[in-house]
């Protein structure tokens, strides 16, 4: 008799596989990286990072963190980019909420992608209630973040920012950023980050009434 789960779940596992590859590929190209450099820059081996964007080999916690700082995005969103389902063009898409929420494991909080495939922007829900300063990332593209539930406290570059549910703050590419919890306790918030590079105003601040 096939074990027909078993398979279903290695072609599952291959997908994943495949599509965080495809992905990590995407990201290096368009950040102007060989695989050379990007091996260099990781710290890991040309051969693994060829098997790796060819969904034959998996990364572990450690490379993915190496990779995700070396690509100027984040681990969580690398997870999320694999979980994704394909798609050759969008259309309507409907997320439900509490569904497809995915924990980082190696990083405090959870994240879920809001819309998929190939859109103009990436829509993310971030919850967490860690109180210490994480890492900073960087990136090309453009980010705005709207705080739905709890008080944070953001960093970005040297500008230092409390916002509040109901308050957003919008960046351009290439500013560091971080946040973390005011006050020990959880918050919720969209970011939504363009799908390419773009030029953008300086720092927007919207505060609540």
């Amino acid at each position: 008799m096939t074990d027909t789960l078993g398979a279903s779940a290695a072609i599952d596992e291959a997908d994943v596989g495949r599509r965080l590859g495809a992905r990590i590929r995407e990201l290096r190209q368009s950040r102007g990286l060989t695989l050379v450099r990007l091996a260099a820059a990781t710290e890991l081996s040309h051969p693994f990072l060829s098997q790796l964007e060819r969904g034959l080999a998996q990364p572990s916690l450690g490379s993915l963190r190496r990779i995700a700082l070396a690509l100027e995005t984040s681990p969580i969103e690398l997870i999320a980019a694999a979980e994704e389902p394909d798609a050759e063009a969008p259309g309507i898409e409907v997320q439900r909420s509490g569904s497809g929420a995915i924990a980082a494991g190696f990083a405090s909080g959870a994240a879920r992608m809001l819309a998929h495939s190939a859109r103009s922007f990436h829509p993310m829900e971030v919850s967490d209630d860690a109180m210490e300063p994480g890492e900073r990332f960087t990136h090309a593209e453009e980010e705005f973040v709207f705080v739905v539930t709890g008080d944070i406290r953001i960093e970005l570059d040297e500008t230092v920012l409390d916002l509040a549910p109901g308050d957003s703050v919008h960046y351009p590419g290439g500013v560091s950023h971080r946040w973390w919890s005011r006050h020990g306790e959880p918050y919720r918030l969209l970011v939504v980050k363009s799908a390419g590079a773009l030029h953008s105003r300086p720092i927007l601040v919207k505060d609540t009434p």
